[in-house]
C-alpha cells in the first residue's frame, strides 16, 4: 500500500533524518533515522533491532528496504517500507550540502542547556 513520506533534515541535529509517514492528511508515524545508516543502507545491509536498512532490487528498480519495529512489537508485526533509492540519494545529497559527511558537530553544552530548561 503506498504511503506518503516526508523526509526532513535540520542542521541543529546533524546526525538525524526525520521521516514522517502519512495516510492522506493523517500522520501515521514519525521516525528518526541516522543519516549515515540511511546512506550505508543503499550499499549494504545495516542496522539491527528496531530499524534495519538494505538495498532491494526488483523489476529494474532499486529501493531501500526499511524494516521498522516499535518497542515491544514482535518481529512478525513489524512494518516494511520501500523507498525509491534514487529519490533518497537526491535527498541525502541535499543534506550533505547543508552539513558535509564528517563535518557533523553536536554542541553538547547547548543540548544540555535545553534539557535542563525543561
Amino acid at each position: 500500500m503506498p504511503l506518503l513520506a516526508r523526509f526532513s533534515y535540520d542542521a541543529e541535529d546533524p546526525y538525524v533524518v526525520q521521516a514522517t509517514f502519512f495516510d492522506g492528511p493523517i500522520v501515521l508515524a514519525r521516525w528518526h533515522f541516522d543519516r549515515q545508516m540511511l546512506a550505508e543502507g543503499l550499499h549494504h545491509p545495516v542496522g539491527e533491532g528496531d530499524v534495519t536498512f538494505s538495498l532491494h532490487r526488483a523489476a529494474g528498480r532499486d529501493d531501500l528496504r526499511v524494516a521498522l519495529r516499535g518497542p515491544g512489537v514482535k518481529m512478525q508485526e513489524s512494518a516494511v517500507l520501500f523507498l525509491e533509492a534514487h529519490a533518497l540519494t537526491g535527498f541525502l545529497e541535499q543534506t550533505y550540502a547543508v552539513i558535509g559527511v564528517g563535518e557533523e558537530f553536536l554542541d553538547l553544552d547547548k543540548l544540555l542547556d535545553r534539557l535542563l530548561a525543561r
